[in-house]
C-alpha cells in the first residue's frame, strides 16, 4: 500500500480506536497544505510548524499528527482480519463511479468477498422494507433479470426489497455486491457475494451510515430500480431523490399508483408499467411516461 492511502486511512479512519478522524473537509484542507508546501520545495517531514506555517489551526494540527503516529495501530488492525481486503479511493481497483461522487466517496472500502465484483458492471436494486405482493415479484425479478445479463446486482441487504433482489439474484447464479452499515466480519462469505463497509470491518450498525451506504448504492449501479417507496420518509425515498438531484444513475420505478412513486416519477424517475424484459437495453428516452 502507498504512502498517501496509509494516510488516508490513518486521517479518515477509526481504525478500531476511539478516536476522532479528520472530517472530509479537513482532510481536504491538509492535503491542499501539503500539497503547497511540496510545491514550495518544503518536502519531507510533516510537523506542526509546517502546518500552522500554512495556516492550519493549532487544534487541526495536534489531532492530525496524532492519527498519524499510528502507523502501528494500522498494521495491527489490518493483520487481525485477514479475511478483509481494504480499497482505498486513492487506489487501483476503487470503483470509478464511487469516485464520482467527490467530497461524499468513501475513503475506503472495507470488504469481505470477490473483490474484482467492484469493477463489473452493475445495476441498483433498492426499495420498501415491507412489499406488497406485486413490489416482491419485481425485485426478485431484476434479482433474477441481472444474474442472467451477467450484471452485478447492488443492494444494501436490508429486509425486504433488498434482500430479496440479492437472494434471487444468488439463486440464478448471478453476483451481488452488498453494501452494509455494520461489520462484514460479522457475516460468512458467500460465493458471489461482496460485502462492503465504509468506515471500517468491526463497527456496529449506525443510521448516518445507513443513510450514507444509500447514496454509493446509487452510485455505484448504472441503473437504479425502485421496488416500492413511501412518500417523503425511509432510506429508499431519501436516497432516490438525492440520486435524481445529482444525476448518479437513471432510476426506473414500478408504477404502483402510490404517491411515493408518482413523487418520484415528477423529480425524474421512469415509470415502468411492466416488469423489464431485459435491463442492458433499457434507456429513459424509450420509456418515458408521456409515450
Amino acid at each position: 500500500m502507498r504512502s498517501v492511502e496509509e494516510g488516508l486511512l490513518l486521517l479518515r479512519c477509526r481504525l478500531g480506536q476511539a478516536v476522532r478522524p479528520l472530517t472530509e473537509t479537513e482532510y481536504r484542507q491538509l492535503v491542499a497544505v501539503l500539497q503547497w508546501a511540496k510545491a514550495a520545495g518544503m518536502q519531507g517531514k510533516i510537523t506542526e510548524e509546517l502546518l500552522r506555517s500554512y495556516g492550519v489551526e493549532s487544534s487541526l494540527c495536534e489531532r492530525a499528527l496524532t492519527l498519524l503516529h499510528r502507523r502501528e495501530v494500522l498494521q495491527r488492525y489490518l493483520d487481525s482480519a485477514p479475511e478483509i481486503s481494504v480499497l482505498t479511493r486513492l487506489g487501483e481497483g476503487f470503483p470509478q463511479r464511487l469516485r464520482a461522487l467527490g467530497g461524499d466517496c468513501p475513503p475506503a472500502l472495507f470488504c469481505k468477498g470477490e473483490l474484482s465484483l467492484l469493477n463489473t458492471r452493475c445495476v441498483a436494486l433498492v426499495g420498501s422494507r415491507r412489499l406488497y405482493e406485486r413490489g416482491s415479484a419485481f425485485a426478485a425479478h431484476i434479482g433474477a433479470l441481472a444474474a442472467k445479463e451477467g450484471l452485478t446486482l447492488v443492494s444494501g441487504g436490508a429486509v425486504g426489497a433488498d434482500r430479496i433482489a440479492q437472494e434471487a439474484c444468488l439463486r440464478a447464479g448471478g453476483s451481488v455486491i452488498c453494501f452494509i452499515p455494520d461489520a462484514p466480519t460479522r457475516y460468512p462469505v458467500r460465493k458471489n457475494l461482496l460485502l462492503c463497509s465504509d468506515e471500517g470491518y468491526e463497527l456496529d450498525f449506525s443510521s448516518t451510515r445507513a443513510l450514507r451506504r444509500n447514496l454509493y448504492i446509487h452510485a455505484l449501479g448504472e441503473k437504479t430500480f425502485v421496488a416500492q417507496c413511501p412518500l417523503c420518509r425511509g432510506g429508499t425515498w431519501s436516497g432516490t431523490r438525492e440520486n435524481l438531484r445529482r444525476g448518479l444513475s437513471e432510476v426506473y420505478a414500478l408504477h404502483d399508483g402510490s404517491e411515493g412513486i408518482a413523487a418520484l416519477a415528477m423529480l425524474g424517475a421512469v415509470l415502468l408499467d411492466e416488469f423489464p424484459v431485459e435491463l442492458s437495453g433499457l434507456t429513459p428516452s424509450e420509456l418515458s411516461i408521456f409515450n
